[in-house]
Parts: C-alpha cells; sequence; structure tokens
C-alpha cells in the first residue's frame, strides 16, 4: 500500500530528501507516484506537518 501525502502538505521537502526510491514531485502539494513508492514509511516519520499517511 502505497503512502498519499493530504492538503496539510507544507512543501517543506523534508520528504524528498528521505525517500529512497525518488517516489516524491514536488509541487504546491508534494504527491507520491503509487507505482514507485514503496510502503517504507520514511517520509512519514519525517513531515513535520504529518500530511502523509498510508493511502
Amino acid at each position: 500500500m502505497a503512502y498519499v501525502i493530504t492538503d496539510d502538505c507544507i512543501a517543506c521537502g523534508s520528504c524528498i530528501d528521505e525517500c529512497p526510491v525518488e517516489a516524491i514531485s514536488e509541487g504546491d502539494i508534494y504527491s507520491i507516484n503509487p507505482e514507485v513508492c514503496t510502503d517504507c514509511g520514511t517520509c512519514a516519520d519525517v513531515c513535520p506537518s504529518e500530511a502523509i499517511h498510508p493511502e
């Protein structure tokens, strides 16, 4: 199950540096490619706004 980034995202970039498979894309609100995400949860662990959750 891939993780998703909600509207609570503040686009701080913390998650991008932590993703081991580069599944996260930048934008006003970041997004996670579910076909690349390995469900490791590292991005959710570093998100300061708690905007990343399992899908």
